[in-house]
């Protein structure tokens, strides 16, 4: 049967502050409807220096769902490492940890926009062998134990509830990143399908003298589900807003594969292309059952979604979907 989780990335463009927090304050109430009614898995992402104020803080904002939830697993998906200084890194992350009761979990990433090195004055050429160093020293601090830290003894406490560590996947998309996440004993989340990655991490890992961990392959199907009553209205209303969030991860990824990506440049575009599927509850639950959809991913607020498209869209997926197909 298919695997449903929520998304939020606060993206919003040309909102305005009232709006945008209202966004914000939306998000979290949806996180308390969905542990009421859905029960399904919470999943914000990372990006900076984006003109649509996509969310650049994830860690506060996954505190904020932890807050008013009890046991639905959290990601943060990904977690842009190189931008944190790692020792508080480590802090805030254990404080999460403890916070959440071990429910977040972090796939960690490089980030593909320089933009972002930019802003943070980092350089762009080593980022790879940069984010290798902070990971090492974050596993290191997570033990409680002293050790040397650019010159000095330093001890972070207190140490996360989850042992040895929260749990800590690798995300790319080439043989480079399933090679890294090997060497640091992490599991692999690939961006796209491509079979020859896990294969790459699987090797990988077993020359590195250890067991393949946790490899999470894109699926096959549509990457955003929204549910409406009215396929039509909803295109012709509210389909700019979806486009809006294709357009931006187009302008961002360039030649970069990943299942999320929808090269459409109108509206009509995209409904054909299937990447972000609108559909109905009755629809949906029979492309389930039939496995053609396997990853439910639900967007609530994709692209600034306004209150009430937003919220039918959670309301018939956990009042019709989920229903018929537990």
């Amino acid at each position: 049967m298919a695997t449903f989780v929520t998304r939020f990335d606060l993206r919003a463009p040309g909102a305005t502050g009232r709006e945008r927090s209202e966004l914000y304050r939306r998000s979290i109430e949806q996180a308390a409807y969905l542990q009421a009614r859905g029960r399904q898995p919470l999943m914000v992402s990372e990006h900076h220096a984006a003109d649509d104020g996509y969310l650049p803080s994830p860690i506060p904002f996954a505190a904020a769902l932890a807050a008013v939830t009890t046991d639905l697993p959290i990601t943060i998906s990904a977690l842009l490492v190189n931008f944190y200084d790692p020792i508080r890194l480590a802090e805030d992350l254990a404080v999460l940890d403890h916070l959440s009761g071990g429910r977040v979990s972090c796939t960690v990433g490089l980030g593909y926009r320089r933009e972002e090195y930019d802003l943070f004055g980092l350089p762009w050429e080593t980022r790879g062998r940069d984010l290798e160093a902070r990971l090492e020293v974050l596993l290191r601090a997570w033990t409680g134990e002293p050790f040397e830290h650019e010159g000095r003894t330093v001890r972070v406490t207190p140490t996360p509830l989850s042992r040895p560590h929260p749990f800590l996947m690798y995300g790319g998309g080439s043989v480079a990143a399933a090679r890294r996440a090997a060497r640091l004993g992490l599991g692999f989340q690939p961006q796209h399908g491509d079979p020859a990655l896990q294969e790459a991490y699987d090797a990988a890992c077993r020359e590195a003298g250890r067991e393949p961990g946790f490899v999470l392959l894109a699926p096959p199907g549509p990457a955003n589900v929204f549910l409406t009553e009215d396929v039509e209205a909803f295109w012709e209303r509210w389909g700019h807003h979806l486009l809006a969030d294709a357009t931006a991860y187009q302008e961002w990824h360039g030649e970069n594969a990943s299942y999320v990506l929808d090269a459409s440049r109108t509206v009509e575009e995209m409904r054909a292309a299937g990447v972000y599927l609108v559909t109905t509850p009755e629809e949906l639950v029979e492309r389930c059952r039939s496995r053609e959809v396997r990853l439910v991913t639900s967007h609530p607020g994709c692209g600034g979604l306004p209150s009430e498209p937003s919220w039918e869209h959670v309301r018939l997926l956990c009042e019709r979907v989920m229903p018929a197909l537990a």
